[in-house]
């Protein structure tokens, strides 16, 4: 239901549209190599059970939320299943793949993601919707602070992508 919800252009009930990017300057065949053949690099352990979005698979990732960068730094992580679809990579313009993740445990705990994965001309983006646990309490917890840590883990995970695109890991 999430993962359909995404093409709309309104926000469906009970959910928060999220939109993060990051830089990624790089060339059009590094980008597509890392978000296609090579996304191995950044998705994590590849689990047996299929994906929700196809024939792209399914993974077990490690997704981080840092609360602060100075020493010493903070960080909260949370395993997922981060399901990805097939890449898109038209001839010109944005080349992007659908995306989504939840808590690989306790997961009415934690939010739900459905959206799209895109990189345009040295931009990497994330646009999407997000169920925030606990139905119209977790949307009021969302609009006071839920979203910031929505934010920061999207940002995150866009960042791990970006320097696998740069060749500074994986």
């Amino acid at each position: 239901m999430l993962a359909s919800a995404v093409t709309e252009s309104r926000v469906p009930v009970g959910t928060a549209r999220l939109t993060v990017s990051v830089p990624a300057r790089v060339g059009r065949e590094r980008a597509a190599h890392v978000l296609g053949s090579g996304r191995a690099a950044w998705l994590g352990e590849e689990v047996e059970e299929p994906s929700a979005l196809g024939e792209g698979g399914r993974y077990l990732l490690d997704l981080e939320l840092r609360v602060s960068d100075r020493a010493p730094r903070v960080a909260f992580h949370k395993a997922a299943f981060l399901d990805v679809g097939p890449l898109d990579l038209p001839r010109r313009g944005a080349m992007q793949l659908p995306i989504s993740w939840r808590a690989a445990g306790l997961a009415p705990l934690f939010p739900v993601f459905a959206g799209t994965l895109r990189w345009t001309h040295g931009d990497l983006e994330l646009d999407g919707f997000y169920a925030p646990p606990g139905g119209g309490i977790g949307m009021v917890a969302d609009r006071l602070l839920l979203n910031v840590a929505a934010r920061g883990t999207a940002r995150q995970l866009l960042e791990r992508i970006a320097a696998v695109m740069r060749g500074e890991t994986g």
